[in-house]
Formats: structure tokens, C-alpha cells, sequence
């Protein structure tokens, strides 16, 4: 299964019979706002003998129009305070499942648009949730033949939009496919092995790191958490390097660490009591990044230089695993008492981070970003959603406002949090062995600014913190924690959503 095709629809007439599209899928709030009087006469007399009709997705009989099909979508509570871009989203994926459901494979999506400010992105915001409502699982895929499905939606946009939209959920998809795909098919190689087929032929430089020796001598704190894995090929680590640089002069730089614990069994500080199911889902931060440099890969955005590195470990459980009171020093020279094995992903990153920092320095305008499913304690502060804690350099130039806004017009709305210096206090060793404690010994969902403080851990392992407004050399941090937005429905098998993909594209571009 390849990603939804969206074909750009010049032409009107698109709707009517015999255009090759077999159903006209309509999301609007109101029927009132129906722009083609074919459609709002038919969905009017619909109304007069269906209530449904403008209240709910509902399928009219349209002979005339393309396949006879009119399905109707309304977005729910569209004058509403609360309401945003999502209800858009909502109507297409409602309205897209009743087409499929009847027979439609070429569908043509149109959207009655709204030029208000929050509702402004509302029709590429509709077609992006067509291609996650039909997502199907990896596994899937490949054990069942596919059938039934749609070929391609039509949208009345140009040609550049609908080359734009495409490459978003070409993104969209692979990053799906390696959050949401089960621990052995995606497991540390495979899941290399995955992105380095995804960028092929593209002009993206991949470079895949997998010797031991130099793992431990670059990546000692990931190595650390990969220590009980390297017993077992199929289960050994890898870091993937990814770069696009545009042609030309480079205006901005990004650099993004991902995190990919491919399976977290929480080590030698085991999950319990059915904490582990859903775990292989802890690489949806690594997935995501991924999912971006493959846009970037097809839109070839100017005037940007975008390197990634996604640290891809498994957290094993056996005689050789790392243990809570182990002192391990980072790749920025910070030694990092361990304060749960549990907390493993911020171990992972800080070591990227440090690597990324040391190309960042010289760089314009860099930016650094972490990206992971790190913590229990977002979902329980904000539910669904993503938050972002921003270095004092990031708060001072806007970043977090910027992707606050972007996220919402999108449909990919974050929340901010603040660093306090409360954060910094959680991270002292109190035995002063250490240069930075990693964790307390409770679960982050039960610890008092529990997505917060990871921050500042990360920031003193990987040596950010030396880059702060009154240094040499400043730099941009701002850390991603999708814990509550990785996925969508059931929190343990739920379908990825691919965030924060399009916020961050839309940053960079």
C-alpha cells in the first residue's frame, strides 16, 4: 500500500458524470455554504427528506454528478469558541469512510472553504486526514492483500498545492509505518534498514552506524540502554544520519534528535502490571523525524540545511543490562548517575543532542529540536497533546509561540510549558558522585513536573546548556514530547498520527 494520491482538479466540471471521479465526498459547515448549486440543490432536497442530512455524514442518491454518489460531511459546531481546524479533518475522514464503504475508489474531495483565521488551512487540513484515515497497519499489509481501496481523491487545488500535500503524507506515511509497526518486523535494523530503502534515490546523504565499538565510544549513554541487547543480532542498535542540505546559499539550520526505543521493557527497572504493552510504540519521535527528512526529500525546500540523528535501541532485560546507581559518562563529558532504567529515552537523545551541537555551533541561525514519546506525565498534563519546553534562546526568539501557531492552524495543536529552575533542582545527584542525576525513581506520570524536568537533563548531558543567551555562542533547543499525540484511539494500538510532522514542516519551510 502506497500513500494516498491527491490529483489536482482544475476543472469544475470534475463533479459531474464522467469525469473519472466516482463520488463527490462534500465537507462543509453548512449547507448554505455549498459553493456548486448542482450540489447544494441536491444536498437542500436531501435535507427535506433526511434529517440526517447536513447533521451527520449521509450518502444522497446525485444522478448526474460523478459515480451518483454525494455524500455530505458537515463539520460539527463550526461557530463554536472550542471548535478548530480539526472539525474539518473529523467531517473528511467521516465522509471518506462512507465513500469507501460504497463502492468509491476515485473519489473527489471538495471542501467549502472558510477564509476565517482558524478555519484558514481548512481544506489542506481535510485532505492530510484522509491519508490517516486510511492508513492500515504495516503488518497488515503484508500478510493480507489488500483490496477495496481508494486509488487516488481528487481536490480542486493546482498543481504545486496538491505536489505539497502529497509529499507531506508521503512523510506522513513512513512515519506511521515505523511508529506503528510490531518489535521484531521494526526492530533496531529493520528499522534502519527501512529508512535507508524509504531514502534511496533521493538527495538525502544516509549514513547507518551499527559497530559496537564505536557505538560505545560515540553514543556511550544509548549504548548503555542497548547493553542487553547486543547479546542478540536481531535486537543491536543503530544510529541513522540523515541530511538534506539545499542547493545554494543556506539561510537556516535544523538539527533534530530522534527518539527510537524500538521496544521498552524498562530494563532492569521492568515494567509492570501490563506497563509494557504498547511499548513498541516508544519510537514514534525517531518515526516522526524520519517521516519529515522524506518530505523534505521530495519538496527540496531552499535555503535550508536539515541534519537528523535517530538512536534506534531496544531497553532488553538480562544479566548485561544497565542498572539504577550506574554513573556512565555522556558523549558531551557530563557523568550521569542513573536514576531509573526506565527513564531511557532522554539518555538516548542526550547523546545525539551532543553530537548535533557540536555541528550546530558554527551553523546560521541553528535550531535543535528533540522529538520522543518520552513521558507519562504529558498525557496526564495535557491528554492528547504535544507539548514543547523551550531553552531561554528558544523563548526569547518566539520558537514555541511559532510552532504553537502553526500547530493550530494545521491541525496539530501543542501546548507550551516553561522550564523553571525547580527543573534543574530534580536533576542534582545528591550524593555529588555525579554531574546530573538522569531521573527520580518514580514514574514520570506521578512526579511533579514530570515532562518539565527532562528538559533540563538533557540539556546539561548533551552540553546545550553551556549555549544559553549569555554565551559565546547561543543556541536554539526546544524538546518535543508526543507521548500523548503519537498515536490516536486505543493508547496502547491505537493508529499513529505521524505528529508533529506538518507542524515542524511548516516551520522549516
Amino acid at each position: 500500500m502506497t500513500p494516498v494520491n491527491f490529483v489536482d482538479v482544475k476543472d469544475n466540471d470534475a463533479i459531474f458524470e464522467g469525469s473519472g471521479w466516482d463520488a463527490v465526498v462534500v465537507v462543509t459547515s453548512s449547507l448554505d455554504n455549498i459553493e456548486f448549486d448542482e450540489i447544494s440543490l441536491l444536498a437542500s432536497h436531501g435535507a427535506n427528506i433526511d434529517a440526517r442530512v447536513g447533521r451527520s455524514a449521509t450518502l444522497l442518491f446525485a444522478p448526474g454528478l460523478a459515480g451518483g454518489r454525494l455524500i455530505v460531511s458537515p463539520v460539527l459546531n463550526y461557530a463554536s469558541d472550542v471548535q478548530d481546524v480539526r472539525g474539518y479533518a473529523d467531517a473528511a475522514r467521516k465522509g471518506l469512510s462512507l465513500a469507501k464503504e460504497a463502492g468509491a475508489r476515485k473519489p473527489l474531495l471538495v471542501v467549502s472553504l472558510s477564509h476565517e483565521g482558524k478555519y484558514r488551512q481548512s481544506l489542506p487540513v481535510a485532505a492530510l486526514a484522509c491519508g490517516q484515515e486510511l492508513w492500515q497497519a504495516l503488518e497488515l499489509r503484508e500478510a493480507v492483500i489488500q483490496r477495496d481501496t481508494i486509488e487516488s481523491i481528487g481536490l480542486l487545488v493546482s498543481t504545486e498545492q496538491a505536489k505539497v500535500l502529497n509529499a507531506i503524507e508521503s512523510g506522513r506515511h513512513l512515519a506511521r509505518d515505523l511508529c506503528g509497526t510490531e518489535p521484531e518486523r521494526m526492530s533496531a535494523p529493520n528499522f534502519a534498514q527501512y529508512c535507508v530503502n524509504a531514502f534511496a534515490n533521493t538527495c538525502l546523504k544516509v549514513a547507518v552506524i551499527e559497530d559496537r565499538a564505536v557505538l560505545e565510544r560515540d553514543y556511550p549513554l544509548l549504548s548503555a540502554v542497548a547493553r542487553s541487547s547486543f547479546a542478540v543480532p536481531r535486537h543491536q542498535p543503530r544510529v541513522v544520519k540523515v541530511e538534506y542540505c539545499a542547493d545554494g546559499d543556506i539561510e537556516r539550520s535544523y538539527f533534530f534528535a530522534g527518539k527510537g526505543v524500538v521496544y521498552d521493557t524498562g530494563g532492569a527497572d521492568i515494567k509492570v502490571a501490563g506497563g509494557m504493552a504498547g511499548m513498541s510504540r516508544d519510537k514514534g519521535g525517531a518515526a516522526a523525524v524520519a517521516g519529515l527528512m522524506k518530505t523534505l526529500s521530495i519538496l527540496k525546500p531552499k535555503g535550508i540545511r536539515v541534519v537528523a540523528e535517530l538512536g534506534l535501541v531496544r531497553n532488553s532485560i538480562g544479566s548485561e543490562a544497565f542498572v539504577t546507581d550506574e554513573i556512565i559518562t555522556s558523549h558531551a563529558g557530563v557523568r550521569v548517575r542513573i536514576g531509573n532504567t526506565d527513564a531511557e529515552g532522554r539518555l538516548v537523545l542526550a547523546d545525539l543532542l551532543s553530537h548535533l551541537r557540536l555541528k550546530a555551533i558554527n551553523e546560521p541561525n541553528a535550531q535543535l529540536f528533540s522529538v520522543a514519546t518520552l513521558t507519562g506525565h504529558v498525557v496526564r498534563c495535557y491528554g492528547g497533546y504535544t507539548a514543547v519546553v523551550e531553552n531561554p534562546v528558544a523563548r526569547e526568539q518566539g520558537v514555541g509561540e511559532r510552532l504553537q501557531q502553526l500547530g493550530e492552524a494545521w491541525g496539530e495543536p501543542l501546548e507550551l510549558s516553561r522550564l523553571r529552575r525547580e527543573d534543574y533542582a530534580k536533576i542534582v545527584d545528591p550524593s555529588g558522585a555525579a554531574d546530573v542525576l538522569s531521573s527520580n525513581n518514580a514514574p514520570s506520570s506521578v512526579t511533579a513536573r514530570g515532562h518539565q524536568y527532562p528538559a533540563a537533563f538533557l540539556l546539561k548531558a548533551s552540553g546545550l546548556q553551556a549555549h544559553g543567551i549569555n554565551s559565546d555562542k547561543p543556541l536554539v533547543y526546544a524538546h518535543v514530547d508526543i507521548a500523548g499525540s503519537a498515536i490516536e484511539g486505543d493508547p496502547l494500538y491505537g493508529k499513529p498520527t505521524a505528529a508533529p510532522l506538518v507542524g515542524l514542516f511548516q516551520h522549516l519551510c
